[in-house]
């Protein structure tokens, strides 16, 4: 059996985790968000308020990075995914799509007012190490 495209690989494993780490900005700042990815734009959308450190500092720089990782107990079932790219706030009907979307994954957040973005991505690495010890999985946009 050949091994899958990289992107459906990747794909699979990101819609299976649900929180992602992004740091971007100046001073460097990391936080820990919720999302959903949508596989269609090979982007992330998440819900965070336009006054926290993180959320300032988007709309003042938009460029990121950040990871997605579990948490296994054996070196070997290690699974994690670097990426980079742009973030935005999203208006109207993308952003109503994308509500749609988070509230259906996160009902909890269907209370909460903040904004959603997306996170376009340019890169995406992946380390599986159940396909062997530092196997990488690499996409990259156009």
């Amino acid at each position: 059996m050949s091994e899958p495209e990289p992107l459906q690989a990747i794909t699979r494993y990101l819609q299976k985790q649900h929180v992602l780490a992004v740091c971007g900005g100046s001073p460097v700042w990391c936080a820990n968000c919720f999302y959903v990815f949508n596989a269609e734009k090979v982007a992330f959308w998440l819900m965070t308020e336009e006054k926290t450190r993180h959320g300032s500092q988007f709309l003042s720089d938009p460029q990121v990075a950040g990871t997605i990782s579990g948490q296994p107990k054996s070196v070997m079932l290690i699974k994690g995914v670097q990426y980079a790219g742009s973030v935005r706030l999203l208006e109207e009907e993308e952003e109503k799509q994308a509500r749609k979307a988070y509230i259906k994954r996160f009902p909890v957040a269907a209370a909460a007012k903040a904004p959603i973005w997306e996170i376009v991505v340019s890169e995406l690495k992946m380390v599986d190490n159940a396909l062997g010890f530092g196997h990488k999985l690499s996409w990259r946009r156009g």
